[in-house]
């Protein structure tokens, strides 16, 4: 059972540290919920306690996620053939996957994308959520801020040729 304290990553919200539990009445049932702070926006997210293994809960990459989470961002980016609205769902689909890897490497194919040639508005906010995404975890795994690390990875993109 998880703990206040404790640090984890919510698929599709990013990661977080647990706040507190609090209990709430919904349609007339008492439930108890993690409340997730999360370090991006200064957001709040609540959590079932009783559901949190089905949404896919899970625990900060260590070091070696780090290492793994780089090598996808230096990776040639792969080039997603079809529409754009096939690459959205595709990309969407790796996305609410949880896993960081899956998610640096949508950041990663997006940023290409954006490059070469414009992307749609509704990949512009995948991009923009798999970048919030990926900082949210990275702040905890690195221990950095999310200013030091977005630019962490925006260094890691251009170093590549990947400018953004």
């Amino acid at each position: 059972m998880l703990q206040i304290g404790d640090r984890v990553v919510y698929p599709m919200h990013g990661a977080g540290e647990i706040a507190g539990i609090e209990e709430c009445e919904v349609l007339g049932e008492d439930r108890s919920y993690y409340v997730l702070k999360m370090p991006l926006g200064n957001m709040k997210v609540m959590i079932p306690m009783d559901n949190a293994d089905n949404i896919g809960l899970r625990d900060i990459i260590d070091e070696e996620g780090v290492e793994q989470v780089k090598d996808v961002l230096e990776e040639k980016p792969e080039r997603v053939a079809g529409s754009w609205n096939k690459r959205f769902h595709a990309n969407l689909t790796r996305m609410k996957s949880g896993d960081i890897c899956d998610v640096a490497a949508v950041a990663r194919n997006l940023f290409l994308q954006d490059r070469l040639r414009k992307i749609s508005s509704g990949e512009r906010r995948l991009l923009d959520l798999a970048k919030q995404i990926l900082v949210s975890e990275l702040v905890y795994a690195c221990d950095k801020t999310p200013d030091e690390v977005e630019r962490w990875i925006v260094g890691i993109l251009a170093r590549n040729g990947y400018k953004h």
